[in-house]
């Protein structure tokens, strides 16, 4: 395997163990939501997953690393298609969206209900 291979085995890992840190996050906001404990690990979490949702927002909608991924001779610029299932890939956002929405309303209500205490 030539120098760019290996980078770009590298870019993928990277965006793999990036992958499983967010949804791990993301995973710890809802559950943390649904038992009631909107508090600061929730919001680190949270934190977490906001900065990925910009990011992958300012950078319209794709994986800031689709570039490096293409740059390194990838012909699709697909930073996900090695180490995560096909249909969780091409599915990240749709999955993701409706997750947010019930984190969201579940610390919102967990907040709603300690202030009026």
């Amino acid at each position: 395997m030539d120098d760019r291979g290996k980078r770009l085995r590298a870019v993928k890992a990277f965006h793999t163990f990036a992958w499983f840190t967010i949804e791990a996050c993301m995973l710890y906001v809802l559950y943390s939501g649904i038992r009631g404990q909107s508090d600061r690990r929730a919001g680190t979490a949270a934190a977490v997953v906001t900065l990925e949702t910009l990011v992958f927002a300012g950078n319209g909608f794709h994986c800031p690393l689709t570039a490096v991924a293409r740059n390194l001779g990838d012909s699709t610029g697909s930073v996900t298609d090695i180490y995560l299932p096909q249909w969780i890939a091409r599915n990240l956002p749709a999955i993701h969206v409706p997750l947010i929405i019930v984190a969201v309303v579940l610390h919102s209500r967990n907040l709603s209900a300690r202030r009026k205490r």
